[in-house]
């Protein structure tokens, strides 16, 4: 999502391992057919399901030296589970959502592959629509299994005492090292967008407005075709979202004060320029549609904007002005710039990042040889859709590999043990659901030694 709050974003990170999603089952055949090794609810699991998982788990470069069929199995049992109890809860996705995520992830296989071809030949496909319709299957079951989990573990919340207790009872021997880290302030300089630039921009959302207000083109095919919203763009630019769900203000303020049917004028935030389709409201839910254009500056704007941070940087260093008040007076990101200009995780809001696990690689490359309290060299930073700035990044403070420390790395050691938590409630909810669900297991299968009570013995 390209316009949520960064504030409040919560990143969920998804491993969308590759699984071969059995045909349903029909009323008559729940019973052993050829190939098939175990039912769940509507879903059953094929032998040659379980091959499948393990010949991609390998493709990824995931070692499955360690994982057996019996465990395996027990994988493809539990990801059935969560799709099927999705459907009997309602926790559907749509076509929409499908197609968009799983353009998403062929694009991420094409990038890691090297082409469409070679993807076509791994899985013996003739055709992008024939790998498209297998691959669909395979993306709609693995979306349902998410929002079960995510459904189960959404209430799950723990306290300091809970964390506290979960770190004691850590093994002084078991407790996990935190690599290197460091610590982080930025000060951001965009380059200044002139009044024609935007001009152009609203005149352009107009113009798009009207033709599809006319019957030239559908509001879908101009966001697919247009919109700098990559998250959205494979979907036509939709969205469906709550009064709770954190979008910026400017976003959400048009969106809740529109008719079912309407075309919004344009409106601005801190992405660039807007339109909405309001396409249906749902209660208190809207599903929409959003195209978004962001004003390009002009080569002279962004080399004012690399002399104005060059000039910023060598105050702080002369020793004119402090990082910090130099933040505060002159960064362009606002959501850092009163405080000092620190960065922090997204999710945990942990001022702390560990430098082999830093997702930007580009900030990596800017501070992983700099030294603490030492101010990097004037650098381009990417924004979310495309635009360039200029930014300078301090080492606040770097701390060498060690144990994990209960006051040193709190954030770390709560994210632990929620996640102990969450698991925890998955594993009860699977135990409990296995009592009222349809599971069979056939022939070899039935001498596996689960985790779950699957055979319900």
């Amino acid at each position: 999502m390209k316009f949520i709050n960064k504030r409040k974003a919560l990143v969920f990170g998804l491993l969308l391992t590759l699984t071969g999603v059995g045909v349903m089952a029909q009323d008559d055949a729940k019973k052993k057919v050829d190939g098939v090794v175990g039912v769940v609810g509507e879903y059953v699991i094929l032998d040659s399901d379980i091959d499948k998982t393990l010949v991609e788990l390998q493709a990824q470069g995931i070692s499955t030296a360690g994982i057996t069929r019996c465990q395996m199995f027990g994988k493809l049992l539990e990801d059935r589970m969560f799709a099927h109890h999705a459907i009997q809860d309602s926790l559907e996705v749509t076509d929409v959502e499908i197609n968009g995520f799983m353009d998403q992830q062929i694009e991420t296989m094409v990038e890691r592959v090297g082409s469409m071809k070679e993807i076509l030949a791994f899985y013996n496909k003739k055709s992008v629509e024939e790998f498209r319709e297998y691959f669909y299957d395979i993306v709609k079951q693995n979306k349902l299994t998410q929002n079960m989990q995510s459904h189960i573990v959404k209430n799950v919340q723990i306290t300091p005492e809970e964390v506290r207790q979960f770190f004691n009872e850590i093994p002084k021997d078991q407790l996990p090292m935190v690599g290197d880290e460091v610590e982080l302030a930025e000060i951001v300089v965009k380059p200044v967008v002139s009044k024609e630039q935007k001009q152009k921009v609203i005149d352009r959302l107009n113009e798009m407005r009207s033709e599809v207000l006319n019957g030239g083109g559908s509001f879908f095919s101009k966001a697919v075709l247009f919109s700098e919203d990559k998250a959205s763009v494979p979907n036509g630019g939709f969205y469906s979202i709550t009064k709770k769900t954190a979008f910026v203000k400017e976003f959400k303020d048009v969106a809740f004060s529109m008719a079912e049917g309407e075309i919004s004028a344009p409106f601005e935030s801190e992405y660039g320029f807007h339109i909405i389709y309001l396409e249906k409201i749902r209660g208190q839910q809207l599903d929409l549609r959003h195209i978004l254009l962001s004003p390009k500056p002009t080569e002279e704007a962004v080399e004012e904007a690399k002399v104005k941070i060059e000039g910023i940087r060598k105050k702080i260093v002369d020793g004119e002005i402090t990082f910090e008040e130099a933040a505060l007076a002159s960064s362009d990101e606002k959501d850092t710039r009163n405080n000092g200009g620190i960065l922090r995780h997204p999710m945990t809001q942990d001022p702390r990042f560990e430098l082999n696990k830093m997702e930007d690689r580009s900030l990596y490359s800017l501070v992983s040889n700099l030294k603490e309290g030492e101010i990097s060299q004037p650098a381009i930073k990417v924004g979310q859709t495309g635009d360039k700035s200029y930014r300078i990044v301090k080492v606040n403070k770097r701390l060498k590999e060690h144990l994990i420390d209960y006051v040193e790395d709190y954030t770390k050691v709560k994210e632990l043990a929620l996640n102990k938590k969450q698991g925890e409630a998955v594993s009860k909810w699977l135990n409990d659901k296995i009592n009222d669900t349809y599971i069979d297991i056939q022939g070899e299968y039935r001498d596996c030694e689960f985790q779950n009570n699957w055979l319900k013995k």
